[in-house]
């Protein structure tokens, strides 16, 4: 049947990948059957990785069964873990099994071969502590194509002879030329054309005949009100997919075009990990990364034909098992060379407009190739140190601290607000006072916009001041899935960070509101202990954020230095517990808190 390409749907957050994998290595080399089918599944239930953070998972669960999820403190047997499972009698078992595994699967994080199941070199590269997304990541997509021998998604049969991520790099490079020519200012490609067009891309011969459709597309909705280019493109999108699809089903063609939205945020979700991915403009542009620009083009010349062939599933498996395999085109000396310089010449502008002179060139004429690489990668991580240094510098204007306050206000017209709301929290941070270090963790792309949430092992943002150290914890969760999802991660790593330096560590912990479980939670551990000694977890709302920010912008509208000490003031007025008997008198007393907090400093 003729369909779209899609990357699975499954799991969309990265992170959680590694969690299956964990989960999976328990039955590696084990003969994947019925029976393992069911134990992975089971296992996912009992390690807490199933559907908990969403409400539908509590549907035909016992009250014993619900209070059992709930309490995290509880340890769930394997036995209870398939009762949990069958219980929920699925009309199609195997689906949930299959579906669980696809998307370690399909990235070749596992493999099953002669119905054994075994872990690609990708694992251990993904299990490691400090391991490199970008390369990950890049090193599936480069090598991801439809049809091949492992799957029977997306076969011949079905028109497809395509490597997606290649070509959907091709596809932007060739509409960005077209629409140039015709003496057009670049919009690169816009997210509906990707739902559309890139998604439809299923064999490569058909790349410039899309092109032109889209370019097409851009001519009729010229000079038209966007009423008029609304009904224009969803009459267009209407009848392209009906075509594609051969179908004359209204129903049908409704739901291919919602999958199609669908598709679209989980590919390029991954996509962008690769740092070839840029987007602009709030998620409404896909444009190549121009920072990469001779490794894209390189990368353009080489895979510009058709899929690579293999004779057998044993010859692919090796291709897709060697994590040296593809040998990148830039990854001879000339090349890698001509890469530093224009490094050199980026990192030179950037010192520059810091007023410093820190780098120097390192001789490297006899450098390897690998050596190289890795030195491409220093002089990366350093060009990210001055564009931090740069962000922080634009953060003490008024404006930008103005820029900050509205967009936290209005978080929810944004589109990815998870990562919005970290980064913003970031520069927010960097604007309120005199801190030696604000540093996120969050992976960013050679312009420094980040690419994906900080990682799960590490804290969001890491705060040191002269006086404190704090980490800062974001989330746009606000059901009881906040409870289950942040609170053993923040207490965990506010406790390693308390360890790590010899200084008061505090946590500020920012929700559009803060759930009563997370709030319980916090409070025991702020009234009493966690692991045996109270911590220092300050949990406020987006809103009284922003009324934190517009006290910093009150100082400088007046020209006053905010000192992080008045910021320490704040979090140990939130913490004085003692005479609060429950957490429910604590959250009704922070509002009051930050008021008292506000008129005092105000008054100074």
């Amino acid at each position: 049947m003729k369909q779209p390409w899609s990357i699975s749907t499954t799991v969309r957050n990265p992170e959680r990948i590694r969690d299956f994998l964990k989960i999976a290595k328990q039955l590696e080399w084990q003969v994947w059957n019925i029976e393992n089918q069911i134990k992975f599944q089971t296992l996912l239930i009992q390690n807490r990785l199933y559907w908990f953070w969403n409400t539908q998972f509590y549907n035909w669960l016992t009250a014993e069964q619900v209070k059992l999820v709930d309490d995290i403190d509880r340890e769930i047997s394997f036995e209870q873990a398939k009762e949990i499972f069958e219980i929920k009698n699925y009309e199609d078992p195997a689906m949930r099994w299959r579906q669980s595994l696809n998307p370690i699967k399909k990235l070749w994080f596992v493999y099953i071969k002669n119905n054994i199941l075994y872990f690609s070199d990708l694992w251990n590269l993904f299990i490691q502590e400090n391991y490199d997304i970008w390369e990950i990541f890049f090193k599936c997509f480069v090598k991801l194509q439809f049809p091949n021998l492992w799957t029977s998604d997306f076969s011949v049969k079905d028109w497809f002879n395509i490597k997606p991520f290649i070509w959907t790099l091709h596809l932007i490079n060739q509409v960005n030329l077209k629409w140039e020519k015709l003496w057009n200012k670049p919009v690169w490609i816009k997210k509906n054309e990707f739902c559309l067009f890139a998604l439809t891309l299923i064999n490569y011969t058909d790349i410039e005949k899309i092109a032109d459709k889209i370019i097409n597309l851009r001519n009729k909705l010229k000079w038209k009100t966007k009423k008029e280019q609304k009904e224009i493109f969803e009459t267009f999108e209407f009848a392209y997919v009906k075509e594609f699809l051969w179908i004359e089903d209204k129903t049908k063609i409704q739901k291919a075009i919602k999958n199609l939205w669908d598709y679209w945020d989980n590919a390029i979700r991954y996509f962008r990990l690769t740092r070839f991915i840029h987007i602009r403009w709030g998620w409404f542009h896909i444009d190549l990364e121009q920072r990469r620009s001779l490794e894209l083009q390189e990368l353009l010349n080489k895979y510009n034909w058709s899929i690579d062939d293999f004779s057998n599933k044993d010859e692919y498996f090796e291709y897709l098992a060697d994590i040296n395999k593809p040998v990148l085109p830039w990854e001879e000396p000339t090349k890698l060379n001509w890469i530093i310089k224009n490094l050199f010449v980026e990192i030179k502008k950037l010192e520059t407009s810091l007023n410093i002179e820190e780098i120097k060139q390192k001789e490297i004429s006899k450098f390897s190739s690998k050596e190289l690489q890795k030195y491409i990668e220093e002089l990366r991580e350093y060009r990210t140190k001055l564009q931090n240094k740069i962000n922080y510098k634009e953060s003490q204007n008024l404006e930008k601290v103005e820029e900050y306050i509205n967009t936290l206000k209005n978080i929810y017209d944004l589109d990815n607000r998870p990562l919005e709301l970290e980064k913003y929290a970031t520069f927010s941070l960097e604007a309120l006072n005199d801190a030696l270090q604000i540093k996120p963790n969050y992976p960013v792309w050679d312009d420094n916009e980040p690419i994906n949430t900080a990682p799960g092992w590490k804290p969001d943002i890491e705060c040191y001041y002269q006086s404190y150290n704090a980490i800062c914890e974001v989330t746009m969760l606000k059901d009881r899935s906040q409870w289950y999802n942040e609170w053993q991660p923040i207490m965990r790593h506010l406790r390693d960070f308390e360890t790590t330096f010899n200084k008061d560590s505090y946590c500020l912990f920012i929700a559009p509101k803060i759930h009563q479980d997370t709030l319980n939670t916090f409070w025991f551990s702020v009234k009493y202990e966690y692991q045996g000694k109270k911590q220092k977890i300050v949990p406020i709302s987006i809103n009284q954020f922003v009324e934190i920010l517009e006290v910093l912008h009150h100082f400088k509208s007046n020209w006053k230095k905010f000192s992080h000490e008045y910021l320490k003031n704040l979090y140990d007025n939130i913490l004085e517990v003692d005479n609060f008997s429950s957490s429910l008198d604590w959250e009704t007393n922070i509002p009051n808190k930050i008021k008292s907090w506000k008129e005092n400093i105000l008054s100074n």
